[in-house]
């Protein structure tokens, strides 16, 4: 939603994407500098007709890619675009195996964890899902919301899927039947961006809204553990320190417990600590950089890739030392990445001037209350003024009545 560019890592498969393209590679040390690309703009596209019901030619798309993920054990990769394609690859060794139509947009997709089914969640509030075993068998509708999704999650177990939309909600329903609703996770008071299941902890649940809170949730129980104000932690002399933004990714670092948020068109990553036997999240450091940061994504051997509109330096790794995030020297590693980056840098110039992807999302508000009592009141002046005008001055009516009785006394 927010930007065209995006990352993502599975032990240490790396993907990055911008535009239409996506090229991948390893942060091993022993790589053998092996690059797998793939340009969906060469696809292939299901014939469709010219012109749709109005007589008006048909939204073709940009073929750009609007979301992707790994699966659980990184032997499977998926994407979708905005030519309404999702399209499945093999990892070992990389290969397409699929190129499927869907019915909308797609804002979000994840695998099970069985790896048999991907869902996929659109902008018209529907999640389907598609059969990985069978890479060329359709979707199938699995649920709906009224409102559009941005985020779509999976219990541990495949028990639950959890979706999140823009009307602030975050439902829990059971996976074997999705009409079955475990659960609501009331309490935010704008769109929810994203969520995730913690790992580890198969019961808890993080969720990022346009109210610029990061809540924990126990979500089986729908019950709100912790909320965080993200607003709060930002400096009011930054030039950004009044925005209103949303969280644009949640990161997640299991070997140390570390929670990392990237906010939508903000140069900060903020770094939470995830105190396990509190069930709470503590606030540790805020992570600034010189200019936009596209997407971030946690190696568990490593630490946390930060993916950059820089081209001396687009991909840097950050590690904890001495208590602080510090950005690591340059190794052998963020090199050969940096060099891959450098060399299909046309991919991801052009997310450089991509706007605020949740800008749109935001609930209009209108202050016509002000208006309305002003209205009201010059109504309310106009009404005593016309009464005034209508009505006799007091006693008029009575004094004239006195009079023609006198003068017919008197014989006039």
């Amino acid at each position: 939603m927010a930007s065209s560019a995006g990352l993502a890592l599975c032990g240490q498969a790396l993907v990055v994407r911008g535009g239409s393209r996506f090229l991948a590679t390893s942060t091993a040390i022993s790589d053998d500098d092996s690059l797998f690309t793939y340009d969906c703009s060469a696809a292939e596209k299901k014939a469709q007709e010219n012109k749709g019901e109005d007589g008006q030619p048909v939204d073709q798309g940009t073929d750009t890619i609007l979301a992707s993920t790994f699966s659980k054990s990184g032997s499977y990769f998926a994407l979708t675009d905005d030519s309404k394609r999702l399209i499945l690859f093999r990892t070992k060794p990389w290969q397409c195996l699929s190129v499927r139509p869907v019915v909308r947009r797609c804002t979000a997709l994840t695998f099970t964890a069985s790896e048999e089914r991907v869902l996929v969640a659109d902008k018209s509030g529907d999640v389907y899902s598609f059969s990985v075993l069978g890479p060329h068998a359709c979707g199938r509708l699995e649920l709906g919301h009224l409102s559009m999704l941005l985020d779509v999650a999976l219990s541990p177990d495949d028990r639950f899927v959890l979706t999140a939309d823009r009307d602030e909600k975050i439902r829990v329903s059971w996976a074997a039947a999705p009409h079955c609703i475990e659960s609501f996770c009331l309490g935010h008071t704008e769109f929810v961006s994203r969520i995730l299941v913690v790992p580890g902890h198969p019961e808890l649940l993080l969720s990022s809204s346009g109210d610029c809170t990061l809540r924990l949730w126990d979500y089986p129980s729908g019950r709100q553990l912790q909320c965080c104000d993200l607003a709060s932690l930002q400096e009011p002399a930054e030039p950004w320190g009044h925005k209103r933004f949303a969280v644009s990714r949640i990161a997640f670092w299991a070997q140390e417990s570390c929670v990392a948020l990237l906010c939508d068109c903000l140069p900060v990553v903020f770094v939470f600590q995830f105190i396990v036997c509190q069930r709470q999240l503590a606030f540790r450091q805020q992570l600034r950089f010189p200019k936009r940061v596209w997407d971030i994504a946690f190696e568990e051997a490593q630490g946390l890739w930060v993916l950059q509109d820089c081209r001396e330096a687009p991909l840097v790794l950050w590690r904890p030392t001495g208590g602080q995030w510090q950005p690591v020297p340059d190794s052998a590693v963020s090199q050969r990445l940096c060099g891959h980056l450098r060399g299909s840098w046309a991919m991801l110039e052009g997310s450089g001037t991509v706007e605020d992807g949740f800008r749109g999302l935001y609930k209009a508000t209108f202050d016509n209350m002000s208006s309305y009592l002003k209205r009201k009141e010059e109504r309310l002046q106009q009404q005593q003024e016309r009464k005034r005008w209508q009505s006799p001055p007091p006693g008029g009516r009575g004094q004239n009545k006195k009079t023609r009785a006198g003068r017919a006394a008197l014989g006039c």
